[in-house]
């Protein structure tokens, strides 16, 4: 089947459906079956609605990224200092590639202003 027209709610074609779902017609699409010679109109309607937070941007696997380690917590800076991170005493910060970052389930730990370009060659 191919889509050929795809319409917001108040646009032409719409009236009637608008005026059974209201606010929860999201679109209409008019779908079309070439080999049935069938035209079918569908819709999009929200069924359900709640609070979401979308996922954080996956960073490049290379990408150094700054870490908050505090200093009472000795077993897992020993960890970071193992798997190559180098401390960066100008922003406070553990700085190590991404991907290791992952690998030792860090990723909570990611300070959001970006890293430095210097010092972390793991």
């Amino acid at each position: 089947m191919r889509t050929l027209l795809h319409l917001k709610p108040g646009q032409k074609g719409t009236k009637q459906l608008v005026a059974q779902y209201g606010d929860r017609l999201l679109c209409v699409r008019y779908r079309y079956d070439a080999q049935m010679k069938r035209r079918y109109k569908t819709v999009e309607l929200v069924v359900a609605e709640r609070d979401w937070e979308p996922p954080s941007a996956r960073l490049p696997a290379d990408q150094i990224v700054g870490l908050h380690v505090a200093f009472a917590e000795a077993e897992l800076r020993q960890r970071v200092k193992q798997a190559g991170a180098r401390w960066n005493p100008d922003r406070k910060l553990w700085e190590m590639r991404y991907r290791q970052a992952v690998a030792l389930k860090l990723e909570a730990r990611i300070v959001a202003e970006p890293a430095s370009n210097s010092g972390c060659r793991a």
